[in-house]
């Protein structure tokens, strides 16, 4: 009898560890496959919104575009109409829409990603920064640490740019900053994104919940990047990316 209880427990014990280990294996598995869901819907919510702004770059290009041109020469054809002492008068509004043009035209570039990968990461936020100080800002720079590594997959250079563009721009919407600074630390193994601003800051905890701060983290979480926003009031605004080359 005894040795029948011991063989019926030992079976027991042994069927409730493999129940165990299946029914473990199963979470697991299903965990993963809502991992490997939630990042198709973040790829394709991706691929989207680079194909809605590659598109609407191409109407800045060419439609907005070829109207700033056109209205600037028939601006200079009316000029050329009119007396010398008009003609001084022209000038500002000459100028408005040259410079018009000039932004159009960089800012068509930002939102192509064809460009970007064209042009390169670097270079392209170079550009964005440029754009940005004519606008509003006393100083915009990017520097560069260490040794250049190459992106194996190219399309993260894209994200990685996007995520960029993203807390540039809450930084012209909201901010109130008069410096932006972006760097590039290039490491053995990863390459570590910062960038800040001077502006007015606020508490992180009332915006953790932002669209723009989930938009951030989901393309970061697309390519096995950290990211962590920091900030207070009256401190600015610091992105900190650790991106794993």
């Amino acid at each position: 009898m005894i040795s029948v209880l011991v063989i019926i427990t030992s079976l027991v014990i042994i069927f409730f560890i493999v129940f165990q280990k299946r029914k473990n294996k199963l979470l697991l598995d299903r965990i993963k496959q809502q991992q490997a869901f939630e990042a198709e819907i973040t790829q394709a919510q991706t691929e989207t919104q680079e194909q809605t702004l590659k598109n609407i770059g191409w109407e800045l290009h060419d439609n907005i575009g070829q109207l700033l041109s056109f209205a600037n020469m028939q601006l200079s054809i009316l000029k050329m109409q009119v007396a010398d002492d008009v003609k001084e008068k022209f000038k500002d509004t000459s100028e408005a829409i040259k410079e018009s043009l000039a932004e159009v035209r960089a800012l068509s570039k930002t939102l192509n990603n064809e460009v970007v990968l064209n042009i390169g990461f670097e270079k392209s936020i170079t550009n964005e920064l440029n754009r940005l100080k004519k606008m509003k800002f006393t100083s915009a720079e990017l520097k560069i640490i260490g040794n250049k590594v190459d992106f194996k997959d190219r399309k993260h250079e894209i994200i990685i740019f996007r995520i960029l563009q993203e807390f540039l721009s809450n930084s012209v919407k909201y901010s109130e900053a008069k410096n932006l600074n972006v760097i590039l630390d290039y490491q053995p193994n990863y390459l570590i994104i910062t960038a800040t601003d001077d502006g007015k800051g606020f508490d992180i905890n009332e915006i953790e919940k932002g669209s723009g701060l989930i938009n951030m983290k989901s393309r970061a979480s697309l390519i096995n990047a950290h990211l962590e926003l920091t900030s207070q009031p009256n401190e600015g605004v610091k992105l900190m990316l650790n991106y794993p080359l």
